[in-house]
């Protein structure tokens, strides 16, 4: 296995982290965010321009990374800016993304009265119970 070179810039990033208490995955996904923009660069990330970081939150967004995977990168480049390289203009130019919401499915009146109807005997508690809870959410 080889060992990764440790630039002094790493090497202030990975003491910022430690100085702020972060955890070793924390850290890791700081590090691994930190390069992967300077290889998305081909230089130095301390380097970047506020131009060159939309254009790599572009990239991210256009060969399908996920939002999680997103954000994290985000982070990790905004504690990078923030705290290891002092450029707070940076902080304006990093958008998070949301993660599309899946709306719940949701059961027809007849499915309604199927679940019902074998509710288990004696039946009645039960079916009281799933009547109620199937009438939130209707709007007559």
């Amino acid at each position: 296995m080889t060992e990764e070179r440790t630039t002094p810039l790493r090497e202030r990033l990975i003491e910022d982290m430690r100085i702020r208490g972060l955890g070793h995955q924390s850290q890791r996904a700081h590090i691994r965010a930190v390069k992967d923009f300077a290889e998305f660069l081909g230089r130095s990330p301390d380097t970047a321009t506020t131009e060159e970081l939309r254009t790599y939150q572009l990239h991210m967004t256009d060969t399908g990374i996920t939002p999680w995977v997103y954000n994290a990168r985000i982070t990790g480049l905004r504690f990078f800016f923030l705290m290891t390289c002092g450029r707070e203009e940076m902080k304006r130019y990093m958008q998070f993304r949301t993660q599309p919401r899946k709306l719940p499915a949701v059961l027809s009146a007849e499915e309604v009265s199927e679940l019902l109807a074998v509710a288990p005997a004696p039946g009645l508690k039960y079916r009281a119970a799933l009547s109620i809870s199937t009438s939130f959410g209707t709007h007559d």
